[in-house]
């Protein structure tokens, strides 16, 4: 593994554990402001297993970027969006 590797490994290792300490931070406020959320992530992670050669799915790799089953971590931390949040985001879909 060259050192490039190493490090982008280690910074995305960092932005999950920050994440998985921002859970207060919905995936509505991410998309919102950064265009990303953590579904996002993941589905990259499943691409990026892809182009490697490994088999992962989706649900693995959403365990693999929010710690937990997807599931358990909506039914923990996920709140219902709010009016103000969807018009965000269907605003930001259509610019």
């Amino acid at each position: 593994m060259s050192d490039t590797d190493k490090i982008e490994a280690a910074v995305f290792r960092r932005l999950l554990e920050h994440l998985d300490s921002r859970k207060d931070v919905q995936n509505i406020d991410l998309m919102n402001l950064a265009g990303f959320c953590r579904n996002c992530l993941s589905k990259w992670y499943v691409a990026a297993a892809d182009d490697a050669g490994v088999e992962i799915d989706y649900e693995q790799a959403r365990e693999r970027v929010y710690g937990m089953p997807y599931d358990d971590w909506k039914a923990k931390y996920q709140t219902p969006a709010t009016a103000e949040q969807m018009s965000a985001f269907d605003d930001r879909k259509k610019g």
